[in-house]
């Protein structure tokens, strides 16, 4: 038995691929891919800060998304339950990146890495990125 610590696993929702997420073949359209992050994205910053609209109203913030790429491995289908992670990867003083995954079953079907940008809810002038979730992702990140 090692002493070392178990590797941390990412963040992730299940969601199931529904016929508006297909196209003509019933395979997922690629750009739903990004609906799909965006929801694991979301649903993360709920479970660490309470969601978006929180975070918004407590800390007068917003995330935008400043940068994308994805890379697509094989097809998801109709009816397939699909993994999507969000794994905070870089963090700066006002943006993070989120290594994101999709998965079905064994398979990762596509895999993507998006940095979003904080930003005041107001004037969408950037922002510092916010003490309480800065202190969350320093706990997550701690040995």
């Amino acid at each position: 038995m090692s002493g070392g610590k178990a590797p941390v696993q990412p963040f992730a929702i299940e969601l199931r691929v529904y016929y508006e997420d297909t196209d003509a073949a019933g395979v997922v359209y690629y750009a739903n891919y990004l609906r799909f992050m965006e929801r694991a994205r979301n649903e993360w910053l709920r479970a660490q800060l309470g969601g978006p609209h929180e975070l918004a109203l407590k800390a007068g913030v917003l995330f935008a998304v400043r940068s994308l790429a994805i890379k697509f491995q094989a097809p998801a289908r109709l009816d397939d339950v699909l993994r999507v992670t969000a794994d905070p990867v870089s963090i700066r003083g006002a943006s993070l990146t989120f290594r994101q995954e999709c998965w079905r079953a064994m398979q990762c079907v596509c895999v993507g890495e998006v940095g979003v940008a904080c930003v005041d809810a107001r004037t969408f002038a950037p922002h510092r990125l916010p003490s309480e979730l800065l202190q969350v992702l320093a706990e997550a990140s701690a040995p």
